[in-house]
């Protein structure tokens, strides 16, 4: 039967871009002994960039040992797990050659792949920190004492020279790769992702009375406090200087606020049918204590279930989240690698935070976003999102 060796393997970046390394090790997996290291100091990279030359390192030190060992990689990058496992595909064009170039290492079925915490992968971290921490004094990373041991014992008779050959030949084989875009608010390996900044529209008349107001009521305009409100944002968001786009609901409450925001902002407001509010029905207008009152079987069916509508031919929350999950993704179609304010309502909102979230359709009931409150989602290339901010209202102090 093969041997089984483990190769854990980690890479950073001190700024993502920025001055980045790799460290790479093989292990024994029945005595944990550390049986070859492999660093590097990159240069200037990004943290995935690393961790898949890291990967690459660490495979090509276990071949070098046994290239017919079985392999169990070890890494706490979610991304490189997955995207080696097969299970998310790979998009970004930098990490493609670094994809295809650690399968060509050893035949596919040869190696499995574990995520870990990085608690767990203290060597590999190690190894890429004291990488960096060479390229910063201007140098290259050597083996450490330790490693000149492993060499020694486990090759009494290989020469210093024929290891430097061995690396240089290894060296001559890493694919070149072109550096990441600039990162924008998340993961730079996939480049800049389309973030959503999230504004709810500011008071209404119902706003402080916690009426039902949705798409089939009176389409009210924002109060005097609205107003206040939606110009409080507009020069916070005019401050932070990232909005390149503006997107509304075609409700009133909400032109209203994205116009006071865009006319700070020199840019034009675009209008989306799927962003507006639910459909509430008979509900519309009513206090929630009117509707236990008047429709108490209705009121428990909607509380329990996503797929019930409110009285009288209102939209149930599933029917919300189909528009605004289809409004979402014509956004990110339109605006990739943009960062684009869009003014809706609470349930569209939180059914963004809850579908970025992978959340349960309860827990729209357990968040709270107040007038006028600022949210945000970043959206990746391979499909994955992340919550960036959530009711945010220190503008509104």
């Amino acid at each position: 039967m093969p041997r089984t060796l483990i190769v854990e393997a980690d890479g950073g970046s001190r700024g993502n871009p920025g001055p980045a390394g790799y460290g790479a090790v093989v292990l024994d997996p029945e005595t944990g002994e550390a049986l070859a290291e492999a660093a590097e100091f990159l240069g200037t990279a990004t943290n995935n960039v690393a961790e898949y030359k890291g990967l690459v390192a660490g495979l090509r030190a276990a071949r070098a040992l046994d290239p017919e060992a079985r392999i169990h990689v070890r890494m706490d990058s979610k991304l490189v797990v997955e995207q080696m496992s097969g299970r998310w595909q790979i998009k970004h064009p930098d990490m493609k050659p670094l994809a295809a170039a650690a399968r060509a290492v050893f035949p596919p079925e040869q190696v499995t792949y574990e995520w870990i915490p990085r608690a767990q992968n203290k060597h590999a971290d190690r190894l890429a920190n004291e990488a960096m921490d060479a390229g910063k004094n201007g140098k290259q990373w050597e083996p450490r004492d330790s490693r000149a041991a492993l060499d020694t014992a486990a090759a009494p008779a290989r020469s210093a020279a024929a290891r430097a050959a061995d690396e240089a030949a290894e060296a001559a084989e890493a694919p070149e790769v072109a550096e990441a875009p600039a990162p924008g608010w998340g993961a730079p390996d996939l480049g800049v992702p389309a973030t959503l900044v999230l504004l709810r529209h500011g008071e209404t008349a119902l706003t402080p009375q916690k009426r039902f107001s949705g798409s089939g009521g009176t389409d009210p305009e924002l109060s005097p406090a609205g107003r206040r409100q939606a110009e409080a944002a507009a020069v916070s968001l005019a401050a932070r200087g990232t909005i390149q786009a503006v997107v509304s609901s075609p409700l009133r409450r909400c032109r209203e606020t994205a116009e006071a925001v865009a006319a700070r902002l020199g840019l034009e407001v675009r209008l989306e049918e799927g962003l507006r509010e639910t459909d509430f029905g008979a509900w519309e207008g009513l206090t929630f204590a009117e509707v236990r009152e008047r429709f108490p079987d209705d009121l428990d069916a909607w509380l329990g279930s996503a797929a019930v509508a409110p009285t009288g031919g209102g939209e149930s929350f599933e029917a919300v989240a189909r528009r605004v999950a289809a409004a979402r993704d014509k956004l990110l179609a339109r605006y990739t690698g943009r960062t684009v304010l869009v003014v809706t309502h609470v349930t569209p909102i939180k059914t963004l935070v809850r579908l970025a979230l992978g959340a349960p359709p309860e827990s729209l009931f357990r968040m709270e976003l107040s007038a006028a409150s600022l949210s945000a989602v970043a959206y990746y290339a391979d499909g994955n999102a992340s919550l960036r901010l959530l009711n945010d209202t220190s503008h509104l102090r």
